[in-house]
C-alpha cells in the first residue's frame, strides 16, 4: 500500500472516530501532495510524498521556535502536536552510529578523500538516507569526517 493510500485510508479512519486533531492535519498533507502534483503534473511516489512531509515537519519546528521565541506557548504547542502527526507517516529515524556507517561506505564506494569532494558524496548519501535522517546532521558528519575529523 502506498503511503498516499495510507493517508486517505487514515483520514477516513479519522472522520468516521471524529478525531479532529489529525483529520485537520491528514487534509493538510494531502492537500500540500496534491498542490506539488498539480505544479509539477506528475504522480508522486512514496519518496517524493516523504520529501513533502519533511518540509512540512521543517516549517512546523521553525515555528516552534519563533512562538516560543514570542512567549506563545499555546501557539507551540500546536505546531508540536502536528508535527507528532506528520511524524507518524515518516520513516523511523536512524541513531547516530547509524548514520556514521553510512557516511563511512559512501566514502569508502566513492573515495572520497577531501572536502573537495563533499558534493558528490553527499549525492550518494541524500537518496539512501531521505526521510531516516537529518541532513544537515549528516552534512555535518560528513564536512567532520572529510576534513580529517
Amino acid at each position: 500500500m502506498t503511503l498516499k493510500q495510507t493517508l486517505t485510508d487514515d483520514m477516513k479512519a479519522a472522520m468516521k472516530s471524529g478525531d479532529k486533531a489529525s483529520l485537520g492535519v491528514i487534509r493538510l498533507i494531502n492537500a500540500a501532495i496534491k498542490q506539488r502534483e498539480v505544479d509539477e503534473r506528475v504522480e508522486l511516489d512514496d519518496a517524493a510524498v516523504i520529501a513533502v512531509m519533511e518540509k512540512m515537519v521543517k516549517q512546523r519546528r521553525d515555528s516552534v521556535s519563533q512562538y516560543e521565541a514570542a512567549a506563545r506557548e499555546d501557539l507551540a504547542a500546536v505546531e508540536r502536536d502536528e508535527i507528532a502527526v506528520i511524524e507518524r507517516y515518516l520513516p523511523a529515524k536512524l541513531d547516530e552510529a547509524a548514520i556514521a556507517r553510512a557516511v563511512d561506505a559512501a566514502i569508502a564506494a566513492t573515495g572520497a578523500s577531501g572536502p573537495a569532494d563533499m558534493g558528490r558524496l553527499m549525492g550518494v548519501l541524500k537518496p539512501q538516507l531521505a526521510g531516516q535522517a537529518d541532513m544537515g546532521q549528516v552534512s555535518a558528519l560528513v564536512k567532520k569526517k572529510l576534513a580529517g575529523g
